[in-house]
């Protein structure tokens, strides 16, 4: 019998931990800070908090699942285990494409920064990043994620230099005003999620992984730890220096501050930041999305081909170029904004589903090993897991409607196609 070439396992948990702070740390917080501020005030670090619960409780069962079931095709992985092999399919679908929509709105994000500073064209500059990101993804996993540990480093420095330039300011605003009350909040946290995708990335690198039961979990629950404590410490800072009605009005609102408080040179800086943090997010969103394409072709749920593994590169090339393709399709007449909004919305659908599968799990398999549990349960249910479920359905409904017909029509489409495919 033929050998089949797999992939190469060589990240370790600080490798891990560092890719998904990479990717939470990106477009997010450099984007859509400003809009999440015109939304909920002041209290927009209250925003994060809320967005920081739903990741947390959702990576609990990440983890859980993860040390089950480390496999590349993740969510594809575990709801086809647990809920069937066409439920697994929708999912998986969903997992594609909301990251194909998602690295095209946050390579329209590098296109604006870019257009910012040296005023060229903005859909040639995220077309030329999607191509150059996915040859860098293609010539192997250990030099994207070297790739990712150098813009995690410059773009965490970017946020820790708004966090240092607030201090000063810190008590001049009360960062418990609610403008458009609670409901404001609410609202942002719905935007602002957007901020906080990533972790759920690092599952799809359990094949390229040392020890991926132990590894994995502890990478997720690390990543979600340290973005958070960043993010709401940015918040604060940001809205301390400027306010929200300042934020609100800012296409680029972290170089503003750093504008208005060190001047034009530290704008010129911070722009160049958000450049390698929108450019990290993207290839991080491009690799997960290549990875669960590759897990499910190699399950035959997609056609067997897309699981071919380059023989000199040992990365799944042709997932990785279709999937370069279809970002290109979505960059061209790609909104930022609404895509972001379109991203969370299949990203709540499968979160629900991943917390659905581990409490079911909990029931048809109880003996089963696992490596890590999540803590606390009421008569064999997770707790958390069940609160990942609740703020998953929370978030949709502050959705709006042309988010949500948009984001129905999709997951209807992968249910038609589910329905076609061979048992």
């Amino acid at each position: 019998m033929e050998n089949k070439v797999k992939l190469k396992r060589e990240l370790g948990l600080l490798a891990v931990t560092l890719s998904g702070i990479g990717i939470i740390l990106g477009a997010g917080i450099y984007a859509l800070l400003g809009k999440a501020a015109g939304i909920a005030g002041n209290s927009v670090w209250l925003s994060f908090a809320l967005a920081s619960l739903t990741a947390i409780f959702t990576g609990l069962s990440y983890a859980e699942l993860s040390s089950i079931f480390p496999k590349a095709g993740a969510e594809y992985e575990y709801t086809t285990r647990v809920l069937g092999r066409k439920m697994g399919f929708v999912i998986g679908w969903l997992v594609i494409i909301s990251g194909i929509i998602g690295a095209a709105a946050v390579a329209l994000g590098f296109g604006g920064y870019f257009n910012a500073l040296f005023n060229f064209p903005v859909i040639p500059i995220a077309l030329s990043l999607i191509i150059a990101l996915s040859l860098i993804i293609f010539y192997g996993i250990k030099e994207s994620v070297w790739f990712v540990v150098i813009c995690t480093f410059i773009e965490t420095l970017g946020l820790i230099l708004i966090i240092l330039i607030g201090i000063p300011y810190l008590g001049k605003v009360n960062c418990f005003d609610l403008p458009f009350g609670f409901k404001g909040v609410f609202e942002a946290a719905s935007l602002i999620f957007f901020a906080y995708i990533g972790f759920e990335g690092i599952v799809k690198l359990s094949e390229e992984t040392k020890n991926p039961e132990k590894t994995i979990p502890k990478g997720i629950l690390l990543s979600i730890f340290f973005s958070t404590l960043i993010y709401i410490a940015v918040a604060i800072s940001a809205v301390s220096i400027i306010g929200w009605k300042g934020l609100s009005q800012s296409g680029a609102p972290l170089a503003d501050i750093a504008f208005i408080v060190l001047g034009k040179n530290a704008f010129i800086f911070l722009s160049l930041i958000a450049l390698f943090a929108t450019a990290n997010t993207a290839l991080l969103i491009l690799l997960s999305s290549s990875r669960v394409m590759y897990g499910m072709a190699d399950s035959l749920s997609l056609p067997n081909k897309l699981a071919s593994i380059h023989n000199s590169r040992r990365t799944p090339w042709l997932a990785i170029f279709l999937t370069m393709f279809l970002s290109l399709v979505f960059v061209i007449p790609g909104d930022i904004s609404f895509a972001a909004k379109a991203t969370n919305f299949l990203i709540f659908l499968t979160f629900i589903a991943v917390n659905a599968a581990t409490i079911i799990l909990r029931f048809k398999q109880p003996d089963l090993a696992r490596p890590f549990k999540i803590p606390l349960a009421i008569l064999k249910t997770p707790i958390f897991p069940v609160l990942g479920l609740a703020f998953c359905f929370f978030m949709i409904l502050q959705l709006e409607r042309n988010v949500l017909a948009l984001g129905i029509s999709l997951t209807l489409i992968g249910g038609l196609i589910s329905l076609a495919e061979r048992k």
